[in-house]
């Protein structure tokens, strides 16, 4: 019998609730059982097809050997002029490293700035990995809270009070999983401004959702601030943008005088990321664009129909989300607690929800779906959950 301790440190970290449901419902799936899973945060749309050719010459023809261990030259300088074009800020290729999916910058992020005795602030609701991210770096994870009475948003002077000499790194999400809110422009501009009176903390913007921004939501890019603009790490990809999520890539901003850091991490981690994955991304980003804006139109109108949905249903309120493609519906009025209520859903309805708590505290009495599945599906999906909450309440 062998006695094998585990780091402490890796015996503390929680697996991601949506992964933990998507396994369940797959082993359910292949029992035979008509399981639809509004769990998982993918598009159900296939990349773009130049996305597809590209990927697949590059498997046939090559390169077929390492890349610098920050991207290829042309994917870090197409995406410095994506970037720039869109947001009419600086930004040199220098600064851009291509990294294997969104988390990768997360984890980064949390090492470059954590240690002991530091601090990092976090959003609850918020992305799960953001949490463990700050614990696996060994600093001390500070939530703040994001309010259904703000859209989903923050109170930027709550959340600058929660700034110590300790703090190192504060993390902004909008669009936002798991609530699909985005930060009011008012609200980011003050916490920009109140930024300033702490220069040791840096930023880490995560917009992996930017494209997915529905009509009057107001997105602003906190590269958009010059005052902060050599402190902020901003976070995006091609996961949620093209459709791409297995393909594992994704990209960071960071701020000159942090790259190399971020380079040494690389290249005792993952080396660089594959070939093939970065030449497809090359002819995402450097290609045509009408596939995002069909992709966008089809998730606003499933989010109206889930949003109707979600609000005919006894004790059930739910908010027009601004952009991703998720609903954060409060189930308070039911009664029944959201792990009880997503366990029974999926045993006794064959529907994959995630509990709002698997998000942080202030997700308890919410629910996460995902609207990235077909009309269909979601309409069916709503209708079992709609019987099965009237039979409850």
């Amino acid at each position: 019998m062998s006695s094998l301790k585990l780091n402490p440190a890796v015996s503390r970290l929680e697996e991601e609730g949506a992964f933990f449901v998507l396994d369940k419902a797959l082993k359910l799936k292949a029992e035979g059982r008509p399981v639809i899973n509004l769990g998982i945060g993918q598009p159900d749309f296939a990349p773009p097809a130049h996305v597809l050719e590209a990927g697949l010459r590059a498997v046939r023809d090559g390169p077929h050997g390492y890349t610098s261990p920050v991207g290829m030259p042309a994917l870090r300088e197409a995406v410095a002029h994506s970037v720039a074009s869109r947001y009419d800020v600086p930004v040199a290729a220098d600064q851009v490293v291509i990294v294997p999916g969104g988390k990768v910058t997360i984890f980064f992020a949390c090492l470059v700035f954590g240690g002991p005795g530091t601090e990092i602030l976090y959003p609850d609701p918020g992305f799960p990995p953001y949490r463990e991210a700050v614990k696996a770096a060994a600093a001390k994870p500070v939530a703040y809270a994001i309010r259904e009475d703000r859209n989903f948003g923050f109170d930027a002077d709550e959340v600058l009070s929660q700034i110590t000499e300790a703090t190192r790194l504060i993390i902004i999400n909008s669009p936002a999983n798991p609530t699909g809110g985005v930060v009011d422009e008012a609200e980011l501009a003050k916490l920009a401004q109140g930024l300033q009176a702490h220069p040791q903390v840096a930023i880490l913007s995560d917009e992996i959702y930017s494209h997915l921004v529905f009509e009057g939501a107001g997105f602003r890019s906190l590269l958009q601030y010059p005052a902060l603009a050599d402190r902020v790490i901003l976070l995006d990809g091609w996961s949620k943008t093209f459709a791409m999520t297995g393909w594992r890539l994704g990209y960071g901003i960071w701020p000159m005088q942090l790259v190399n850091a971020v380079r040494g991490l690389i290249t005792v981690d993952h080396s660089c990321v594959n070939v093939a994955a970065q030449v497809a991304g090359l002819a995402a980003i450097t290609g045509p664009m009408d596939e995002i804006d069909r992709m966008r139109a089809t998730f606003a109108q499933r989010r109206d129909v889930v949003v109707d949905g979600l609000n005919n249903m006894p004790g059930v309120t739910c908010r027009v989300p601004g952009g991703a493609f998720y609903a954060f519906p409060n189930i308070g009025g039911t009664g029944i607690a959201s792990k009880q209520l997503a366990d029974r859903l999926l045993m006794e309805a064959n529907v994959a929800l995630i509990p709002g708590d698997s998000f942080g505290n202030n997700g308890k009495g919410y629910l996460r779906l995902s609207y990235a599945a077909g009309l269909d599906e979601i309409e069916e999906a709503l209708a079992r959950m709609d019987s099965l909450i009237k039979a409850s309440v």
